[in-house]
């Protein structure tokens, strides 16, 4: 794609034709998926429309997006323990709290990326993975909190019955999936060992 795009206040409209090709009416041109995923990275902010109803499809558009780059070798991004657990949030009491939940902790490691990248440049010094561990586990801390504040009915009952084990269930549910969290960032930690290894 030719760099004719610039930065508007308003997002760029892309409309999407029964071809399945897409417009960029900012620049008048065809454009395609990597075009759109370059727009993203560099800030460019859009939305997408069905050409023919005009019903806003930018969120399946991105989503095809994630689902092409995640289909590229040595692109994933997504862990399958984080994917599964995502699909069980679907339709569950939790649902309206994952989109925030998530929000905050992309904009939780971004705002710490550049932090993150010295750890990574100094790996050979010690693990570049302790400040992310931490702030999962400070997300995930605001996570319980916040689901605590939409259960408790249930938390009042348990407490009336003397019931003592069941407010431990959730916390050795949420337990596990830090435990899953650090497997999976002891499987990063291992791939970039390999790397650096690789690269004496």
């Amino acid at each position: 794609m030719t760099d004719t795009t610039t930065k508007t206040a308003e997002p760029i409209t892309i409309k999407k034709y029964a071809n399945r090709r897409l417009y960029n009416t900012g620049t008048s041109t065809y454009v395609t998926l990597e075009d759109l995923a370059a727009m993203v990275k560099t800030g460019e902010d859009f939305v997408v429309y069905d050409a023919k109803t005009g019903e806003d499809i930018t969120r399946s558009v991105l989503a095809q997006i994630i689902f092409e780059q995640e289909n590229k070798e040595g692109q994933n991004l997504l862990p399958i323990a984080f994917l599964r657990q995502l699909i069980r949030f679907y339709g569950d009491s939790m649902q309206m709290l994952v989109p925030r939940y998530l929000e905050v902790s992309l904009d939780s490691l971004t705002r710490e990326q550049e932090k993150f990248r010295q750890q990574m440049a100094q790996a050979f010094g010690g693990s570049p993975f302790g400040a992310l561990e931490e702030t999962v586990r400070r997300n995930m801390e605001m996570f319980e909190r916040a689901f605590a504040m939409f259960t408790p009915f249930a938390r009042r009952e348990s407490q009336n019955a003397g019931g003592a084990p069941e407010p431990d269930k959730p916390a050795a549910k949420s337990g596990g999936e830090i435990d899953d969290l650090k497997r999976e960032l002891d499987e990063m930690r291992r791939k970039v060992d390999k790397l650096t290894g690789g690269n004496d």
